[in-house]
Parts: C-alpha cells; structure tokens; sequence
C-alpha cells in the first residue's frame, strides 16, 4: 500500500498544483536520489534543489512555507507547504504507519523512506526506519494471532 497524495492533502492543508489521485513510491529528503514517482522533502540547504528532485523522479514536495518556491516550478506540481518539514516527516510516517497498521498483505508494495537528513535525527532523537515500523508491525499482527489460536 502506498502513500498517497490525498493522504498528504489530509495533513496539509496549505497547497498548490494538481490534486488528482496519484501515489508515492519514494519519499527522500535528497533531491539526487533517484525517487520514482517521489515525494520530496526539502528540509535544508542539504536536501538540494527541487529541479534536481523533479529531474530524479519527484512528483510532488514538503516545502517550507516561509522559503520561496522557485519560479521553474511547473504550476501543476503538487507542493504541500508548512511551517516545519523536519515535524511533517514525523506525521508522514505516523499517517503511513496507521494506513499500513491492519493491513494483512504480505507481499503488498510499499512506499520507500530514504530519509539522510541529520537534521531529522537531531530534532526528532530518534530514526524513521519504515523496515522497523513495518517489522514493528508485523510482529504485532504475529501476537494478535497467536492470541486467538
């Protein structure tokens, strides 16, 4: 199961470009990582250039609402603005998590986290590995049936 722009437009509701249904298979916060079909995180200066993102893959960002989009930005470019990107990965995966938490598939395709960012392990103390979320998960639904049988 993937994650998907209408999750996004649930979380922020200051945006721009499109809002038609689409999917994520890759979530960064580097803009040279190849991101098919990505959703990118503009964290800092270290996360890179938005065109370098787009270039790569991206099919929508997290942006910072007080930094200036760039003018190349195509007006149809789904952009979810807010006050903190850093916060906003944190509800992503918690949002992700919850979508994912129930779901009994096991060979179902996921989104795929490369989060590189020091800044997100600074402010947050802690990683947002989505193999441990899942793994997390996983072992979850283990013991619930265990209970049961």
């Amino acid at each position: 199961m993937y994650l998907a722009l209408n999750d996004l437009a649930s979380l922020f509701p200051d945006k721009q470009g499109i809002q038609d249904e689409m999917v994520f298979h890759t979530v960064t916060d580097q803009a040279t990582t190849n991101q098919p079909k990505g959703l990118f995180l503009s964290i800092n200066e270290e996360s890179g250039e938005l065109s370098d993102a787009i270039a790569n893959g991206a099919i929508a960002a997290i942006w910072d609402h007080q930094k200036k989009l760039p003018r190349y930005t195509p007006t149809y470019f789904p952009v979810f603005f807010t006050k903190d990107v850093a916060w906003s990965v944190k509800k992503i995966i918690t949002l992700y998590k919850e979508k994912l938490d129930g779901e009994t598939n096991k060979r179902m395709e996921i989104t795929n986290f490369i989060l590189l960012n020091k800044k997100l392990l600074n402010k947050n103390n802690q990683t947002y590995d989505i193999a441990g979320i899942l793994e997390k998960l996983e072992n979850k639904r283990s013991n619930d049936t265990e209970r049961r049988g």
